[in-house]
């Protein structure tokens, strides 16, 4: 085996392994260690998203959906069905292949591109070496590189009052292999990944209660989506309860007990399962020798500047490990950069233009600033707003909830930020991306054609409205002189 290499990444997650093939591409030679095993101990690429997080997830999800809609919906639409019944272990199983199929493929692309697969958990020590600990033998061997990439993710937070026991109290992981049908499931934590499990468990027939510590709901989104995705969510059946804060946890008798505080005092809960959704925390413990001489923060997070360069030259850190989002899609932005900078080449992110997506039902989908951040920073805008239950497509779905908000600067009319909640605001937030990206203005959305009839028309309407001048729903608004914006907003190249 080579023990020199140009670049050497550690983690095969979607920053690590997007890392490691846009090196490759660039001719530089690339070694990828990662520590991911399977349940049945083999080793396998794409980390926590691809083999238990966001894939599984939304197989879930999607097999969730299907199976509640069959159950409650398709009479409406005139479809006739009978003797509907859930095999879970059917879907559990087309989870694992669909996982499955695509961690083979990041094999294939591993081994397309010239990138050396090394299974084992990787250590930085000092001058750029690289101590690999063998996954199966536990034997270890030093490696050489000219440059390191950092890329070791992240996993589910722990709660102390609330430990991990058995399949009866889990985490994300556990969440998403259960065997069985809870009766009554509690969840602690209502944020993205609380919602998203306890949205699974819900349609399969569970009656779900979320405990949530902090008094808002969903607080890093736009409060109007927040207040509407709260009302459709307890309307489905989620019990969301707010300033609910667990203080103590027990296993007895095959079952979970619980006690928590809130407003009113304290209270306890019993439950068949539990879930600690509270978050996730980096993999930084043990990822660097303590002479390397890596500065990781409190919270474990590893320093970096705008480039994801750690204060050790030639050593970068991406995606779950540092500053930001704990997005799959951000990190692999982020690992396509380092390549290309390591490269020699120019190469940015643009933190102000990540999309954040729930994907719930309705889904919920934003990016750029909310309206309460540009209240807090006294910055003057325009809203528009439009609701699904107006679009034609929406309609024909039965997808009406939800609408789709545009902020807008007051003076430049600058696009700032984009924020929905509906059907399939996974997809429709792209098109809100790329305006961010390039500078849009709302008038810019405004003068696009969109087909008809589609969902991306709410987002064409919603900046119509910006201008109050939406076509199929009442606006009071007063139009917009756009002829008083500069010019130079419509440019090409916008600064």
């Amino acid at each position: 085996m080579n023990d020199c290499y140009d670049v050497i990444v550690i983690g095969a997650g979607p920053a690590g392994y997007v890392a490691a093939i846009r090196a490759a591409q660039l001719g530089l030679a690339v070694a990828c260690v990662d520590d991911w095993v399977t349940p049945e101990g083999e080793p396998a690429l794409g980390g926590t998203c691809l083999n238990a997080g966001c894939i599984p997830s939304k197989v879930l999800l999607e097999a969730s959906e299907l199976y509640d809609k069959a159950r409650h919906e398709f009479a409406d639409y005139g479809v006739g069905v009978s003797g509907v019944g859930l095999d879970l272990p059917a879907m559990m199983a087309r989870k694992d292949r669909v996982v499955g199929e695509l961690t083979r493929g990041i094999a294939g692309l591993f081994e397309a591109n010239g990138v050396r697969r090394i299974a084992g958990r990787g250590r930085l020590l000092a001058g750029r070496r690289i101590e690999v600990t063998a996954a199966r033998s536990r034997e270890t061997h030093t490696l050489e590189a000219g440059h390191v990439v950092l890329a070791a993710g992240s996993a589910p937070a722990q709660l102390a009052v609330a430990p991990l026991h058995g399949n009866l109290i889990v985490d994300s992981t556990g969440a998403l292999a259960f065997d069985a049908v809870p009766g009554r499931l509690g969840i602690i934590g209502a944020g993205v990944i609380g919602l998203e499990l306890g949205a699974v468990w819900r349609r399969l027939g569970a009656e779900v209660v979320l405990l949530e510590a902090q008094p808002e709901f969903l607080s890093m989104c736009d409060r109007q989506v927040a207040q509407e995705a709260l009302r459709q969510y307890r309307r489905q059946g989620l019990d969301i309860r707010l300033g609910a804060r667990v203080t103590a946890c027990a296993v007895e008798g095959g079952r979970v007990g619980l006690r928590y505080e809130d407003g009113q005092g304290g209270h306890g809960e019993t439950f068949d399962r539990l879930i600690v959704a509270v978050g996730r925390r980096p993999n930084s413990d043990g990822l660097c020798a303590p002479d390397a001489g890596l500065l990781i923060d409190g919270g474990g997070l590893v320093h970096v500047d705008e480039q994801c360069r750690t204060n050790l030259p030639g050593v970068y850190a991406i995606g779950d490990l540092v500053r930001g989002p704990m997005l799959a899609h951000k990190g692999s932005e982020e690992g396509i950069m380092v390549a290309e900078r390591i490269a020699g080449r120019a190469a940015r992110v643009n933190y102000d233009a990540i999309p954040s997506v729930i994907y719930t039902r309705p889904e919920i989908a934003w990016v750029g600033m909310s309206e309460q951040a540009l209240k807090a920073a006294d910055r003057p805008y325009r809203a528009g707003l439009f609701p699904f239950a107006a679009n034609g497509r929406a309609r024909a779905l039965g997808e009406t909830g939800g609408f789709i908000k545009v902020l807008a600067d007051a003076g430049t009319d600058r696009l700032l930020g984009v924020h929905m909640i509906g059907p399939h605001g996974s997809e429709l937030i792209a098109n809100a991306v790329l305006a961010l990206e390039f500078g849009a203005s709302s008038e810019d959305l405004a003068a696009t054609m969109f087909a008809h009839p589609t969902l991306s028309e709410a987002l064409h309407e919603a900046a119509l409205d910006a201008g109050g001048r939406a076509i199929h729903r009442v606006s009071n608004k007063k139009g917009t002189d756009f002829k008083s914006v500069p010019d130079s907003i419509y440019q090409r190249g916008r600064t």
